[in-house]
């Protein structure tokens, strides 16, 4: 029994990484992919996009057009502002907002107009966008780094809209609205614990 166990422990001591970074800006596979996976790997990011997204393929093809333009177009803009700012008060509180109310729109599955569901994606695209651009400087990443996670949030906002827009059936869009119920849910578990000072 004991050679089993001291085997899996050996096993794991060989797996463990020897550096462990809270945001993956670089990952050694060039500035773009890294931009990328600094998205898809940020939680708090991703969500609230994937959220949008969800909504926008809801209310329909002009609604998703505009969303994920909107999205890309203020992700761009206030990243780029952001590469060049030497300091972002925290935002952990606008944060979880962020993620929770997209979330809830989701969920009750409201019926608001294109240019609405585009505009709020636009400020959500902008305020990320902002503390990426930032996060990214801070690290030494430049534009073309911002550029990964731009494409990123085009590509992924561009797929999920169009996969959620021929979605007629009841029971389609009841999934999709439970989706919506989960972001909100982690957005809340997030509104947790940081109120106990725990993000």
């Amino acid at each position: 029994m004991h050679a089993r166990t001291g085997f899996w422990v050996a096993l794991a001591m060989l797996v463990m990484p020897s550096v462990a970074l809270a945001h993956l800006v670089n990952s050694g596979l060039g500035p773009v992919y890294d931009g990328a996976l600094h998205l898809l790997l940020s939680p708090g990011d991703l969500l609230g996009l994937v959220a949008f997204a969800l909504l926008a393929g809801l209310r329909g093809v002009q609604a998703g057009r505009m969303t994920v333009m909107s999205l890309t177009i203020g992700w761009l803009l206030a990243g780029l502002a952001g590469l060049n700012l030497s300091h972002i008060p925290g935002l952990p509180l606008l944060v979880v907002v962020s993620l929770v109310v997209p979330g809830v729109m989701v969920a009750f599955d409201l019926k608001l107009p294109a240019v609405l569901v585009a505009g709020l994606a636009g400020s959500y695209g902008a305020l990320h966008g902002l503390l990426n651009g930032y996060a990214l400087a801070e690290t030494g990443a430049g534009v073309t780094a911002l550029l990964g996670i731009v494409l990123t949030v085009f590509l992924t906002s561009l797929l999920i809209a169009a996969a959620i827009v021929p979605l007629q059936g009841i029971w389609s869009r009841i999934v999709v609205r439970v989706a919506g119920s989960w972001v909100a849910a982690v957005g809340i578990l997030m509104f947790g614990w940081l109120t106990q000072g725990n993000v």
